[in-house]
């Protein structure tokens, strides 16, 4: 069996690699040609071009490179077009993938997509683009099928990695022995991004909302993870605004981070995932620059902005989102879920509930309905073998 495979980053490469390994379970000589990371590769890829050339992010990094991206994905479709493989599989980056896909198929290739594009929240019009892209498409959360169904493009729900990979239950004093945190009273994490946008536009708030919940209770104590060496700078710059908070950086680690704190006030994200895996009560926050939030919210047609409330389709955890995020809106809303009280304890319930559902062996679910559809090809429309 050969099958080909595209991921342009390092989520994309993680997911990926999982999926190899559970397919070469049941095809141990299974051949794996396209694009990948480190993670892939250790699976027997071999990379026709380095993942990094297609990490490209906003809008005009990927114009700026554009005539190498398109070099690239020329490259990769002449080879699967005079090499066919059994299956070909685009994992994420769809505004590289989904046109790749649609031209191998247009070859009688067999298209599948990993992780589908946000089309139940912006830019609708996608679907078609999409329907005429691939054989079938693998969603990592249950809401996200009923758009395909409507639009009859198979559709496998394989849940999230990450539902498999964190525990239904932790040991959370284990992960402030880890992080050799012990503090007095009630503790906070505060996650304001991994960018350094996010870092200038929402540190200074959860700092002084921090300062806030500080003057109502004197022994809450703060946790904040940097993501890395250059985010610390920039958030050690701000920490000197603040003296007399009691703040512990932490260089990356911001899984131990969420699970050692008592609550989180925490940036948009895929991040707010993981806390509620991690069942950590939660308020969430965003900002950013005046233009994007006028073309944000012209473009976007859902209801929530964190991922809890859209897999729990109510607003289980507060948003601040915007001019919305005040310091005094943020402490307000963290202040009763520090208690560990009805509202914390009415996210946690929530939490598990989404936990359970996420949690499908993604690996293994992501092969079964990817040798599902090589099967279904290996078969003429009449149900009989084709030759060869």
């Amino acid at each position: 069996m050969r099958i080909g495979v595209l991921a342009g980053e390092a989520s994309g490469d993680i997911l990926g690699s999982r999926v190899i390994a559970a397919l070469q379970a049941q095809h141990p000589d299974l051949r794996v040609e396209g694009i990948g990371g480190p993670l892939m590769e250790a699976r027997g890829l071999h990379s026709m071009f380095p993942m990094e050339r297609l990490s490209v992010m906003g809008f005009v990094e990927p114009l700026k490179r554009l005539p190498e991206l398109l070099r690239i994905r020329r490259a990769v479709f002449e080879h699967f077009r005079d090499q066919p493989p059994d299956l070909f599989l685009g994992i994420d980056s769809p505004d590289f993938n989904l046109r790749l896909e649609r031209r191998l198929r247009e070859c009688g290739i067999t298209t599948a997509h990993l992780v589908s594009p946000s089309v139940w929240a912006w830019r609708q019009g996608r679907i078609s683009k999409i329907k005429r892209s691939v054989d079938a498409m693998l969603c990592l959360f249950p809401f996200e099928t009923d758009i395909y169904t409507d639009h009859a493009i198979p559709t496998y729900f394989v849940g999230h990695p990450l539902a498999d990979e964190i525990p239904l239950r932790l040991a959370h004093a284990d992960a402030r022995r880890a992080l050799q945190l012990d503090p007095p009273g009630r503790l906070l994490a505060l996650l304001p991004g991994s960018r350094s946008a996010e870092v200038r536009l929402l540190a200074p708030l959860f700092l002084q909302a921090a300062r806030l919940l500080r003057e109502g209770d004197p022994r809450l104590s703060f946790v904040i993870p940097a993501a890395s060496p250059a985010r610390r700078i920039e958030l050690e710059s701000s920490l000197q605004q603040y003296p007399d908070l009691p703040v512990t950086l932490v260089d990356g680690r911001s899984r131990e981070v969420m699970a050692a704190a008592d609550a989180l006030l925490l940036a948009s994200g895929t991040a707010t995932l993981e806390a509620a895996l991690l069942k950590r009560p939660m308020v969430v926050a965003y900002r950013m620059s005046p233009f994007s939030w006028w073309l944000v919210s012209r473009l976007v047609r859902t209801e929530f902005a964190a991922l809890p409330n859209i897999l729990a389709g109510r607003g289980l955890v507060p948003e601040l989102i915007q001019d919305a995020a005040t310091p005094e809106a943020l402490a307000t809303a963290v202040r009763p879920l520090l208690s560990g009280g009805e509202a914390a304890q009415r996210q946690v319930e929530a939490f598990d509930e989404i936990h359970t559902r996420l949690r499908q062996d993604y690996a293994a679910r992501s092969a079964s309905a990817l040798l599902e559809l090589i099967a279904e090809k290996g078969r003429g429309d009449d149900g009989r073998p084709v030759p060869g």
